[in-house]
């Protein structure tokens, strides 16, 4: 599974470290949006939603993303599977979109507090 990822985003990049520590049988492969070429997708979409490919060549984004990706991490797995269920489903999405509604405070936030840690 390739998940792709804002490496510029503070908050993106944080996650994807947790995910690469969660992820113990190495089923994920990352792929920062901003660096690498994204082949026949939209780099602004990528930008704009969390988005994974699948082995099988489809690709989600959203809260389906981050469940397709919990549910390859032994850790999370159970979660993912919770996802899939109709409502958690929905509510996960409506949630998503919130968040990306005030993600651009959050990045500013994020990105003070790595100004501040570096000063340390």
């Amino acid at each position: 599974m390739i998940v792709y990822y804002d490496g510029q985003c503070p908050l993106c990049s944080r996650e994807i470290r947790v995910m690469r520590r969660l992820d113990r049988h190495r089923r994920l492969s990352f792929l920062d949006v901003t660096r690498h070429p994204v082949g026949d997708l939209d780099r602004d979409e990528l930008l704009r939603r969390f988005h994974v490919r699948g082995s099988d060549g489809q690709t989600v984004s959203g809260a389906a993303a981050f469940a397709a990706v919990w549910r390859q991490l032994p850790a999370l797995s159970w979660l993912g599977r919770l996802a899939m269920v109709g409502p958690v489903a929905r509510i996960l999405e409506r949630a998503y979109a919130l968040l990306l509604n005030i993600r651009p405070g959050l990045q500013a936030v994020a990105r003070r507090l790595e100004r501040g840690s570096n000063r340390l």
